[in-house]
């Protein structure tokens, strides 16, 4: 069985972070392992608490994982701190770590910055180039890029921009009000839209975590990138069409909407 690993926050509520991963890595058939950054206390109306680990406890983690299960595959969520960022980045390049995906949790979806200013500087020069894709939204590609995105052209002009500039794949999601349910591709100088149906469900709690994850685990299955981003896509529009409705706020989606077993009934 493949294996993948995620790298990410944990969320009491179960709908984003390490929860929605080691859900999204199952269903897409591949065994789950976790390394946890900071601990949560939230749900779907909002975040009450943030407990940061240690960066000695993260590299534990970590390294509990490569020296007994080698992943095929490395997804990285949210990491709020550049301290933690430089030792992911130094224990993923130790043990060579393949296809790596990481989601920049950079800026929230209503525009509050979520990092600091040289938290940025560490993904940029420290995990981005060891990347095989990042999977930015419309406002964390526009820090990236420095370029303002008000529609898809400027879509295709930021992927390619990263791109270029850190020398590994870059999906661009749609949203926003820009671009709707179209993402964007930037992968060994091609560009590539992903066309995908508009679902009217305001569910949409820990979307960004799903996709990369799922991602994850079909580049673990020896997926390509377009392959993997395609699935994962795919995937991500079930999971939101199912039309779970959980809690007072902007509730999860269902990852385990294409689970079919008699444990399950």
């Amino acid at each position: 069985m493949k294996t993948a690993l995620s790298i990410a926050g944990s969320d009491s509520c179960g709908g984003a972070g390490i929860q929605a991963d080691i859900k999204t890595i199952t269903m897409n058939g591949v065994y789950a392992m976790s390394a946890i950054t900071a601990l949560t206390a939230q749900n779907t109306t909002g975040v009450s608490a943030i407990m940061e680990v240690t960066g000695e406890f993260l590299a534990k983690q970590i390294d509990a994982v490569f020296e007994d299960i080698p992943p095929d595959a490395v997804k990285i969520g949210m990491v709020s701190s550049a301290g933690l960022i430089e030792i992911i980045a130094e224990r993923l390049s130790c043990y060579k770590a393949k296809n790596i995906v990481v989601d920049p949790v950079m800026v929230a979806t209503s525009g509050a910055r979520l990092i600091s200013e040289d938290a940025i500087d560490v993904l940029k020069n420290k995990l981005f180039p060891i990347a095989d894709i990042i999977t930015p939204n419309i406002p964390e590609a526009e820090i990236l890029s420095g370029i303002k995105i008000n529609n898809a052209e400027d879509m295709y002009r930021a992927a390619e921009k990263t791109g270029r500039e850190l020398s590994c794949a870059v999906l661009v999601k749609g949203g926003h009000s820009i671009n709707d349910a179209v993402d964007v591709l930037y992968t060994q100088g091609r560009i590539i839209e992903f066309k995908g149906k508009r679902i009217d469900n305001p569910n949409t709690h820990g979307t960004g975590c799903t996709l990369s994850s799922a991602i994850a685990a079909n580049l673990a299955k020896g997926k390509d990138i377009i392959q993997a981003v395609e699935n994962a896509k795919l995937y991500i529009s079930g999971a939101l069409s199912d039309m779970l409705d959980l809690g007072r706020g902007s509730g999860p989606l269902n990852h385990a909407f294409d689970l079919k077993s008699k444990f399950a009934d």
